[in-house]
């Protein structure tokens, strides 16, 4: 999975926990190539200004070579509004542990008003990767880190639509070499869903928000471009949110993927959401 998709579901619990209540959601996503990945995530307001967000998720990918890539993913963060600024600290862990595993650390500064919110965000990646043996070459273990500086845009831009920007740009400790890195990228990308996709160079996102009444239509427009093969990749999802009852929300998800190292894919997901007080 591109586990940045669980930030935006993170932030989404913390507007739903404004008054002090609570959000719990859990779902799943699977594409053409048979990948899947299932997440629980949730929110508690433990003040009217103070929101404390959790995840969970795991994925599978069958690859070329027969193995099954099982990836887990765990995250919590903790946000607090001084009005009209707020900072939002957070800690993630994700991985195979005979892959590649990712130990991250992020924080963020921003300012709100009714109609904009601007951020500033900062992200440390402490990786393990091992790469696979090949027919040419044994496995063997690299140990390296991330910095990533990135800023992000909530702009209101009408009653009923709103439009969010992000870009990220990461700073390894390692120089990457495509060419000889491309064997252990093709072992590891079979899908969206594989570990090698959360190891980008850059990553920038163009969202448009429309409410109808009730129900919420999310079209978002992403691309990134992979730290190890170079290769880039081109995303678009709509997502379609709606009310099930006072207290419960339906989200239906469908996305298409134009890779340089996977192809083309098709994906789709589906959340439920259940707010109390």
């Amino acid at each position: 999975m591109c586990w940045s998709r669980l930030i935006p579901l993170l932030l989404f619990s913390n507007a739903a926990c404004a008054l002090e209540g609570f959000m719990i959601g859990a779902g799943g996503e699977g594409d053409s190539d048979d990948g899947l990945s299932l997440a629980v995530v949730g929110g508690v307001g433990l003040t009217e200004d103070t929101w404390l967000s959790g995840a969970v998720a795991r994925s599978e990918v069958d690859l070329v070579s027969g193995r099954k890539l099982e990836t887990e993913y765990a995250d919590i963060e903790l946000d607090h509004y001084f009005d009209p600024i707020g900072v939002r600290v957070g800690a993630a862990y994700w991985g195979d542990s005979d892959v590649l595993t990712s130990n991250d650390w992020r924080a963020s500064g921003y300012f709100r008003n009714d109609r904009v919110t601007l951020s500033l965000d900062y992200e440390f990646r402490d990786f393990e990767f091992i790469i696979p043996s090949t027919d040419f070459a044994t496995s063997r273990q690299v140990l390296f880190d991330a910095d990533g500086i990135g800023v992000s845009a909530r702009i209101k831009t009408s009653k009923s639509t709103n439009l969010r920007l992000r870009g990220i740009k990461y700073d390894y400790s390692i120089p990457f070499r495509p060419v000889e890195n491309a064997d252990a990228a093709r072992l590891l990308s079979v899908s969206r869903l594989s570990l090698i996709n959360s190891l980008v160079d850059h990553r920038a996102s163009l969202s448009l928000g429309i409410e109808s009444g009730k129900t919420v239509w999310d079209i978002d427009l992403t691309t990134w471009e992979g730290a190890i093969s170079g290769s880039r990749t081109k995303s678009l999802t709509v997502r379609f949110l709606v009310p099930l009852s006072q207290s419960t929300d339906i989200e239906l998800g469908i996305g298409y993927d134009d890779s340089e190292l996977y192809g083309d894919v098709t994906f789709f997901s589906l959340y439920l959401f259940f707010y109390g007080d």
